[in-house]
């Protein structure tokens, strides 16, 4: 299930995405806008500007603003950096692989087999969403 902070995130990128002005977005606006404690919301987008998605400004005309134009935000990092891995099993990760404990044989395992076959389908649709398409649906 997706997590609070992942949905939030995405909801205010796309928020961040939709702006017009060309200034940055203060954290109040997108709160009050989408819903979303303004105090979770800081830590949301501090989360994505330490992780070079978002960048920030101070002062009157402050707030915050994308880094790359969201045609160039793919869904995989922000996934990643919100919500972690993407694979549902950490023996079918990509980049956060584990063995798991309680399997002598993950090539033999049809849960192994299963999770691989939702990975990459996950994988498909992530990596072909940019927040570009997030922005431009409903607006």
């Amino acid at each position: 299930m997706l997590s609070k902070k992942t949905k939030y995130g995405l909801k205010a990128l796309t928020f961040i995405a939709r702006s017009e002005s060309g200034m940055p977005v203060r954290v109040g606006e997108i709160a009050g806008s989408e819903s979303i404690p303004q105090k979770f919301l800081e830590t949301i987008l501090l989360t994505l500007r330490k992780a070079g998605i978002l960048g920030s400004k101070k002062g009157k005309h402050g707030g915050y603003y994308l880094r790359s134009h969201p045609s160039a935000v793919k869904m995989t990092d922000v996934m990643r950096v919100l919500e972690g891995p993407i694979a549902m099993v950490p023996c079918v990760s990509l980049n956060y692989y584990e063995k798991c404990d309680d399997c002598p044989d993950e090539h033999q395992c049809s849960v192994h087999r299963l999770m691989i076959e939702v990975r990459d389908s996950t994988l498909k649709v992530l990596r072909n969403t940019t927040l570009e398409d997030l922005a431009l649906k409903d607006s």
